[in-house]
């Protein structure tokens, strides 16, 4: 007789990527094959959504691989969004429906900006979670007792399991069949689809993203004057004179209007030149290195695995198109 492990309850909810709920149908019932003649158990999923032109609609299962149970929810999972996190709907009843499920115990899981339906039940306060690196900013905004920690891929928290990028369904979904039916079968099931195993960080996907839109006009000449020259060596003295502050007051409003330190942000500047040269030129590691600014080829490196991840070669491989 056949085992059920877990059922999976994935949420259909407006705009939500649909190519992703049935990715992760097909991921589960992988698994299910590669497990099934050895062990006899398999994962039950179900799809679940609600009629939003009555607002007194149910959430109800529209789906369900192995129909005719009592739905036990092990696990709810909120796909990502195909519309930008501003332009997603409110969800107060699907919130309601997801707060209920998991006061029974129930494991819920986000990818995306999936993250933004699962904010606004309030279960994530004062949770470290992740999201695609280029929400992270605006969830924090929206949502400032949660903790977005965007670097990572995916992030357990027991209750809570939270993935990053749009397509990061494959990362949440092996690490969940690893949990269920163990790791030889998360990786058969990974082989059979040619994708990798769960991926630890988002930081070699990320690119630098610079505020422009702050309205402080001083701290916003003093970032120009260091993307058109990034190669120079830039004081706090020259930038605080560029923009006609003084140096504390330069400091705290750069800071304030950037989210990095002046440091910090001419390090990613240069860093993102040399991910360009990196993935479109045949130049070596030490020419970049040195185009960029950076007297000390080790010292490069140094900085460039900590804002990204990995080595310049690693990310070269990875990324490269030149011929």
């Amino acid at each position: 007789m056949m085992r059920c492990v877990a059922e999976i309850g994935l949420l259909a909810y407006p705009d939500c990527q649909l190519s992703s709920v049935y990715g992760m149908t097909d991921l589960f019932r992988i698994a299910t094959d590669w497990t099934a003649e050895a062990e006899r158990s398999y994962i039950r999923v179900t799809h679940w959504t609600r009629n939003v032109s009555d607002p007194d609609a149910p959430t109800v299962c529209s789906w369900d691989s192995h129909p005719g149970q009592d739905h036990r929810l092990d696990y709810i999972i909120l796909p990502p969004s195909i519309v930008m996190p501003d332009q997603m709907s409110d969800m107060p009843e699907e919130a309601a429906w997801l707060n209920s499920w998991h006061g029974a115990g129930t494991r819920i899981c986000s990818v995306c900006a999936g993250a933004f339906v699962l904010a606004d039940t309030g279960l994530l306060d004062g949770r470290k979670i992740t999201t695609h690196w280029a929400f992270a900013d605006q969830l924090s905004r929206r949502f400032p007792k949660i903790d977005v920690a965007e670097r990572h891929m995916v992030l357990d928290d027991g209750d809570i399991i939270t993935a990053g990028g749009i397509l990061a369904w494959t990362d949440l979904g092996l690490t969940l069949v690893e949990r269920l039916m163990g790791p030889s079968i998360m990786l058969a099931t990974a082989r059979f689809l040619l994708v990798d195993p769960p991926r630890s960080s988002q930081r070699p996907f990320a690119q630098f993203l610079p505020r422009f839109d702050h309205r402080d006009g001083p701290v916003l000449q003093a970032q120009q004057h260091v993307h058109a020259q990034p190669a120079t060596a830039h004081s706090l003295a020259e930038l605080s004179a560029i923009a006609g502050l003084g140096e504390r007051t330069f400091l705290r409003r750069f800071s304030s209007a950037t989210g990095l330190k002046p440091t910090q942000y001419v390090q990613n500047v240069r860093i993102a030149k040399a991910r360009e040269s990196l993935e479109l030129t045949q130049q070596t590691v030490d020419q970049i290195a040195w185009s960029i600014g950076y007297e000390d080829p080790a010292a490069f490196r140094k900085v460039f695995k900590k804002l990204t991840g990995v080595s310049p070669n690693t990310y070269r491989m990875r990324f490269g198109v030149a011929g």
